[in-house]
């Protein structure tokens, strides 16, 4: 359960630390889906034997899969603003797919916030950067810079 935290004190957390998400297994199966979702069946996703003789060495999960768990990973967050109606993606300020993520990974999102701005009587538009990281493995998959509106 979040801590809550009053919403004109929301700004002192710029720069900490919001959570570590539970670990998420992107298998095939995930990959398949996704892959059905979107219209994005590139070998390197969902053909098994090509892409075994592919750069990777195995399927890879898309980095907009990875992206796409942004909100479920988000559901960790240690902090929340109290009286919080409800908060909207906004969009993102900066992403980058750093490493790829092997078929039978699992992925956690570690959580920053990063900015906080009003933006006008009840709304707070918040920035999370996103360190998105693969179970074993040092360098992440995506750092991602996410922003939420958040109603009052």
């Amino acid at each position: 359960m979040p801590e809550l935290v009053a919403a004109d004190k929301i700004k002192t957390l710029v720069g900490k630390e919001n959570g570590v998400s539970e670990w998420i297994l992107i298998d095939q199966d995930r990959i398949n889906r996704f892959a059905d979702a979107t219209e994005d069946h590139q070998w390197i996703h969902v053909d098994i034997e090509k892409a075994k003789q592919g750069p990777f060495g195995g399927p890879i999960g898309h980095g907009f899969l990875t992206l796409s768990l942004i909100p479920v990973f988000s559901k960790s967050a240690k902090y929340l603003p109290e009286g919080l109606k409800m908060s909207v993606n906004y969009g993102l300020n900066k992403v980058r797919f750093i490493n790829p993520v092997p078929v039978g990974s699992r992925v956690r999102s570690k959580m920053v916030i990063s900015a906080v701005e009003e933006k006008g009587a009840g709304r707070l538009l918040m920035t999370v950067t996103h360190t998105i990281e693969i179970e074993g493995q040092e360098k992440p998959a995506c750092i991602a810079e996410a922003l939420g509106m958040m109603f009052f």
